[in-house]
């Protein structure tokens, strides 16, 4: 690492576990339109066992190297290694993602011009099909009145073409972890990704609790970078059933003041019962089973969690007086 006084004030993370494929195939255009005295470009090693680090120092030994001797996981190993670099900005930035020319900059600009703003993101589409939205945060992520998150450019699996219709710089509730700007001082501050979590919907939460510090969250979508997505779980594999119901009733009972907590995590649980009562009709038990275990280990993790805010954002941001499950299913609307 730069001694501090010299390094550029962003650090671009990318974090890898056996990734060795997908960093060769996307860390040249990170590299490439990533200038040099704007930020530093830095792999976080989760304790790879492929060609991950011989990639790495033989054909990128331009990029930082961070080597870590296990795996701890995507929240656990992006808070180990921003607490290591300490930039002024930070970009957690997925392996799978392609960038193009002037991707930082407005980004950068955006959070140096305002403050008040605690993290921002790009627009993003997919790598696949670039003229549209990709799933994993289109243009910017929001939160419905049960706890259901949707985006600018996708509702449930609805994704939209990009036409420029959502290229207005705009608040939002969540941004993307694919590719996500923090202000790494509040990040530090606020306790980073929840590594309760594991995987899904921390990126969620993250910026609920950056909300309630008093920051705002942004979408920038001048700045535009393509994602390949879906590397990790199918959407219907049970592991990924049971993270996001699991998760979606911890992030409402950790971040929820006691005025409105249980209320809203009954009126969860009914919709919950709902979708399990559906998986089992049609036979599908793994499912079914995934939410019922989602449930018992959020009744055994939520005891961790004594401290609650006083604010309800569910009541007072803009979208969370949605109901997408009304919207989507019974009016048939499948856009933003």
């Amino acid at each position: 690492m730069k001694d501090n006084a010299l390094r550029p004030e962003v650090a671009v993370i990318i974090l890898n576990w056996n990734g060795a494929a997908l960093m060769e195939k996307y860390l040249p255009s990170v590299l490439k339109y990533t200038p040099a005295e704007i930020a530093d470009v830095i792999v976080a090693d989760n304790g790879s066992t492929d060609s991950s680090i011989e990639l790495l120092t033989s054909r990128f030994p331009e990029v930082k190297l961070l080597e870590f001797d296990t795996n701890h996981g995507f929240a656990g190993g992006y808070n180990l290694a921003i607490e290591q670099t300490r930039y002024r900005y930070t970009v957690l930035l997925n392996s799978d993602i392609e960038v193009k020319e002037d991707w930082l900059t407005p980004l950068m600009r955006y959070m140096t011009e305002n403050p008040d703003a605690g993290a921002v993101q790009p627009k993003i589409r997919s790598l696949m099909k670039p003229d549209t939205f990709e799933y994993a945060g289109a243009a910017g992520g929001y939160i419905d009145r049960n706890g259901y998150p949707y985006c600018r450019g996708r509702i449930f699996d609805s994704v939209e073409v990009d036409t420029g219709q959502y290229d207005d710089i705009t608040d939002i509730f969540w941004a993307t972890g694919a590719a996500l700007m923090v202000d790494t001082e509040l990040y530090l501050k606020v306790g980073g990704l929840d590594e309760q979590f594991f995987a899904h919907m921390e990126e969620i939460d993250l910026c609920w609790r950056i909300h309630l510090a008093g920051r705002r969250v942004a979408v920038v979508p001048e700045s535009v970078v393509y994602h390949l997505g879906g590397g990790s779980l199918p959407a219907s594999n049970p592991r990924k059933t049971y993270l996001n119901f699991r998760n979606s009733l911890l992030m409402l009972h950790k971040n929820l003041p006691d005025s409105s907590r249980e209320r809203r995590l009954l009126a969860r649980r009914l919709l919950d019962t709902i979708a399990w009562l559906k998986f089992v009709a049609t036979g599908d038990f793994g499912n079914a089973g995934a939410i019922f275990r989602a449930h018992r280990d959020f009744s055994k993790m939520r005891e961790q969690y004594t401290s609650h805010p006083e604010v309800d954002l569910l009541g007072s941001f803009p979208g969370t007086d949605r109901n997408i499950l009304i919207d989507y299913y019974l009016k048939g609307r499948r856009t933003y």
